[in-house]
This record gives structure tokens, C-alpha cells and sequence, in this order.
């Protein structure tokens, strides 16, 4: 299984950065995981509603020119608040089903601090989301790996805490 993550901005704390190697190094066995950052892009402080909305769509469009060059048989998940919520064995059984049907790469979108636009959810396969919460973007990457790696566990019965 080979995944993509393409990430608005990069990690900026050692330990969120300590945290992404040590699950990387634990998928290795399992699957080829490749992380691309994106630049963020530029906001103004104090910000308005129109520039915040310029800034997901600028966002966006580096996050879906950077999914579409990884061919159409990709399966684009997007990560968002407002996407549905799953067990995690059912997230084992979607990343499964999307192995099973040929889908080379399995991508996930994050967005950065504003979010996705709407560009960007409408054009993914799947939008998901681990919480009703608000996490930043750099975290959820890491909850991101954790999780793949805990899909990674129940697809081969192995052990891994609950």
C-alpha cells in the first residue's frame, strides 16, 4: 500500500516532528508512506472574512494540483471537521476496500490553519473526520499516522492498544 499525505505547511514543534518520524518508521513495514508539505500561504494579520476565503482557495488549489499529478486512479481522502467519522476498524476496512480496487496512491489532503475550501472537499473520494473537535493541522497529521499505523495492526490481527 503506498500513501500520500499532502499538507498545507510543515511541522513547526520538535516533538510533533519526533512524533511523524517514529510512526512513519512504524508503517515501514507495512506500507510506503510519503509526506509532501506545501507552503502556506500568506495572511495578513487581522484578516478579514474575503482574504481568509482567498487564502483556503490558494490553498486548495496547490493541494489539488498536487494530488492530480499522482494520476486518477488515486483515492483522495480530504480531512475536515465538518467530514464523517468512523470507528477505526472502519477506517482499516476503507484503506482495504481502496487497496482492493486498485487505488494507487491512497492520499490524504490536510489543509492548513483556515481549513479546506470547498474545491478541495468536493473534488476528494472520501472526506473524513477524527473529531467534532478543532485540532491544528499539525497535530491531526500526526493522528493521521496513528491511525494508519492502528489500521495497519487490525488488518493483519495483530495487537495494538485500545
Amino acid at each position: 500500500m503506498n500513501i500520500e499525505i499532502i499538507c498545507i505547511g510543515n511541522l513547526k514543534e520538535p516533538y510533533l516532528r519526533d512524533a511523524e518520524k517514529e510512526y512513519v518508521k512504524r508503517l515501514s513495514p507495512y506500507c510506503k508512506v510519503k509526506i509532501t508539505e506545501l507552503r502556506e500561504a500568506r495572511l495578513s494579520q487581522g484578516a478579514g472574512a474575503a482574504e481568509e476565503k482567498a487564502v483556503r482557495l490558494s490553498e486548495g488549489r496547490s493541494l489539488l494540483a498536487a494530488a492530480e499529478k499522482l494520476g486518477a486512479a488515486a483515492y483522495v481522502f480530504a480531512l475536515d471537521q465538518r467530514g464523517r467519522q468512523q470507528t477505526s476498524e472502519r477506517f482499516a476496512e476503507t484503506l482495504q476496500n481502496a487497496a482492493l480496487e486498485g487505488k494507487v496512491p491512497i492520499v490524504f489532503l490536510i489543509g492548513g490553519s483556515l481549513g479546506l475550501s470547498e474545491a478541495v472537499r468536493d473534488k476528494a473520494k472520501d472526506v473524513l473526520s477524527f473529531s467534532e473537535m478543532t485540532f491544528p493541522h499539525q497535530l491531526i497529521r500526526v493522528v493521521l499516522l496513528e491511525q494508519l499505523y492502528r489500521a495497519q495492526k487490525i488488518l493483519r490481527g495483530e495487537p495494538y492498544h485500545k
